[in-house]
């Protein structure tokens, strides 16, 4: 039987029938270019898988310039760099952060000399130098000291910016730490650096394979003293989101040439409001416990991680993300080479 045709003056489906229509209308468009590809090294000889992170390598010196060169052959324009550091180098003071001979200052001149047109940024933050585990200086009553904190962050900068980062990227969300670390930057003569401020970073459940990873989680009751046992006094109550403009707005006021919302996939709508408000462009971080569940759950079969994975970050980019720290960049960027035309 032949149904009649129902006297329809839209029809939405018509734009939706085939491959070039769907191409050619499509909203948001996800491409290898928005990806930072966060990347793992330590100061071993030996590139090591890390269990947390499935598919994610904790890399050597040598092994991060090969890394590194695939991205860039990948569409992937920059990395960010993040550090095991080895506990004999961990002090309450943190001030392996800024030795010049460091892991991060070493890795950075060795990218800027094989690769220069990769973008190089590096993370701005004292929990894998600080034998307390914390973003901060703790202390001796356990707390979490915002002032003396940002002198040690505007150190570490400096460093990184000396030995040729394009970007510094303040993770600690301490106060004043942008304002702070602009000035620094350009009194030393480093105008051209940028900063890329998380500058609305929750504190969330979902860091634990990261934080694995760095071996950077808080260390409770260090040497006799108590320590917080967690990073609620300065990242984000998961509950607000009208906070997270205020945050946004004091660090754009400050200098910030980029702001982040972190994590990415529970907060679109923080990522939506951001965009709306921001002159400048907004990242946000897929962290890792949002990777480690795609990758868990397709490793039982329970979906497809490819498109499961590229839906993940269509929706983000969707929600007003101009860029993407994403564990899955070069994985990604080649499942898009894939199904290019």
């Amino acid at each position: 039987m032949t149904a009649s045709p129902l006297d329809l003056p839209q029809r939405p489906r018509r734009l939706r029938q085939t491959a070039g229509l769907r191409a050619l209308t499509r909203e948001t468009r996800l491409t290898p270019d928005r990806f930072v590809w966060p990347v793992f090294l330590h100061d071993d000889d030996q590139d090591q898988p890390i269990t947390a992170l499935p598919g994610v390598t904790r890399y050597s010196l040598d092994g991060l310039l090969r890394a590194a060169e695939q991205a860039l052959k990948l569409g992937v324009p920059a990395i960010a760099l993040f550090p095991k550091i080895d506990p004999s180098l961990k002090t309450r003071d943190a001030a392996e952060a800024w030795n010049p001979q460091g892991l991060i200052p070493r890795a950075i001149r060795r990218l800027k000399v094989k690769l220069p047109e990769l973008v190089v940024i590096t993370d701005v933050a004292l929990d894998p130098y600080n034998a307390d585990g914390h973003d901060g200086l703790v202390t001796d009553a356990g707390e979490v000291a915002n002032d003396p904190t940002v002198d040690a962050l505007c150190n570490q900068a400096l460093a990184h910016a000396e030995a040729g980062a394009d970007v510094v990227a303040p993770s600690d969300m301490m106060d004043g730490r942008v304002a702070a670390i602009r000035e620094a930057l350009d009194d030393a003569d480093y105008p051209h650096v940028a900063i890329g401020a998380y500058a609305a970073k929750y504190a969330s459940a979902f860091y634990g394979p990261f934080r694995s990873a760095l071996d950077s989680a808080p260390v409770e009751n260090h040497t006799g003293r108590v320590i917080p046992s967690d990073k609620r006094t300065y990242q984000m109550d998961p509950a607000n989101a009208r906070e997270a403009i205020r945050e946004v707005e004091l660090d754009l006021d400050e200098g910030a040439d980029w702001v982040m919302v972190k994590p990415a996939g529970p907060y679109l709508d923080v990522i939506r409001r951001v965009s709306e408000i921001a002159d400048r462009p907004v990242a946000a971080y897929h962290v890792s416990g949002e990777y480690a569940m795609l990758k868990h759950a397709a490793a039982a079969g329970a979906l497809e991680e490819k498109p499961a994975a590229l839906e993940q970050l269509t929706g983000i980019v969707r929600a007003g993300a101009d860029l993407v720290f994403t564990y899955y960049a070069l994985d990604a960027a080649r499942w898009l080479r894939e199904d290019a035309p």
